[in-house]
């Protein structure tokens, strides 16, 4: 999966108001519990106020990076990192003459199962870090009360809700947090026809695309904006659904538009399409002119240094870069795709901006240019 920055999705798209290769991020602000032990009220009057906020990051083209507290918006030299702020009460803590005396710990809660993994640990003085994501994460310590969290080369599987423990050994709070990535859901199905992927293979298929299974929240998004798709597909936590902007009888009825479900089905055996979703590019697509075959078009891009573009490669550069291209050109699943920002006459026969679809030609057809993509 392409490496990225951070990036993120709310439950509406944050449209940066810098250039190309801006960071903007956000803080939502959605309680306001303290994470730091209670207090007599006139103590408690005294700490630092923290929220729990849905932090949103504009996608990052360069190697500038963004951290973030309750108040202001800084940018940092570290490459594509992604801080969960944390501004603790710690200065009321009783500190030992050995040295602190609390831990902070942070977790993300997985989602469906609600399990809580550990990110990292520590005691003020020393902090160690746990599996895959604990290796890509640090203490910010902006500051000696800082128990903000730091992770770098943020990815898409990062999106979710993170939790920060103070542990005192007395009374321990916590406070959330939840990272959502800005991005877009395309429908996906393989070259074989509709229908095809159980949950499994529908997961799979849409980490191929440089993407991973859109979740309800990111379809719900997409409706929102304008998708609007008759085909039934799986989501990141199991179901099957389809978004419908315009009811009508060939699409579930000409009922209300909304998201239409098909209701709990077996992972294993049931097979639809998918909903992926992808986020911004560090890399960029472009697209080479010709009448290539696909083999052909996997050479052009390596001699330029690339490689044949993925369905979410174009999608993302499609949405964040602007790519307008009215040709169609192969992609490295074997369809073959053009972007469309600005719809007009003899490009695609559609109102609305979007990615449109040749389909599957076959790979010896010598028809088409290609998208290429290059880190």
């Amino acid at each position: 999966m392409t490496d990225r920055g951070g990036w993120t999705e709310r439950v509406r798209f944050l449209e940066a108001s810098g250039g190309p290769g801006s960071l903007v991020p956000t803080l939502t602000a959605s309680s306001h519990r303290q994470c730091a032990p209670r207090r007599r009220r006139a103590e408690q009057d005294k700490k630092l106020p923290i929220t729990a906020p849905t932090i949103s990051v504009k996608r990052p083209t360069s190697n500038r990076s963004c951290w973030a507290d309750s108040h202001h918006a800084r940018q940092d030299q570290s490459p594509h990192s992604l801080p969960l702020p944390s501004p603790l009460g710690l200065h009321h803590l009783p500190q030992s003459p050995g040295g602190p005396s609390y831990k902070v710990r942070w977790s993300k809660v997985e989602p469906g199962d609600l399990r809580e993994t550990p990110i990292l640990i520590t005691n003020g003085l020393h902090a160690r870090g746990y599996g895959p994501l604990g290796g890509r994460a640090r203490m910010r310590r902006g500051h000696r009360l800082d128990a903000s969290l730091v992770i770098a080369g943020v990815r898409l599987e990062d999106e979710g809700r993170y939790r920060c423990e103070l542990i005192n050994g007395i009374e321990d709070e916590s406070v959330a947090l939840t990272l959502r990535l800005e991005g877009v859901v395309f429908p996906y199905q393989p070259s074989r026809g509709r229908y095809q992927f159980n949950y499994y293979e529908a997961k799979q298929a849409c980490e191929e695309q440089d993407g991973r299974l859109a979740t309800y929240a990111q379809l719900y998004q997409a409706w929102t904006e304008g998708l609007d798709w008759c085909n039934a597909g799986w989501l990141l936590e199991g179901s099957v659904r389809y978004p419908v902007l315009t009811a009508r009888a060939p699409c579930g009825g000409r009922g209300r538009p909304g998201i239409r479900s098909y209701g709990p089905r077996d992972r294993k055996r049931d097979r639809y399409d998918a909903f992926c979703f992808t986020s911004a590019l560090s890399g960029h697509v472009f697209f080479v002119p010709g009448r290539l075959t696909l083999s052909e078009a996997h050479a052009a891009c390596r001699r330029r240094g690339a490689m044949v573009a993925k369905v979410g490669h174009l999608y993302a550069a499609w949405k964040f870069s602007g790519l307008d291209q009215c040709d169609g050109g192969w992609l490295a699943d074997g369809s073959v795709r053009f972007p469309i920002k600005t719809p007009r006459p003899r490009c695609g026969g559609l109102p609305d901006p979007g990615v449109r679809s040749f389909g599957f030609p076959r790979p010896q057809q010598a028809a088409y240019g290609t998208y290429c993509y290059s880190e």
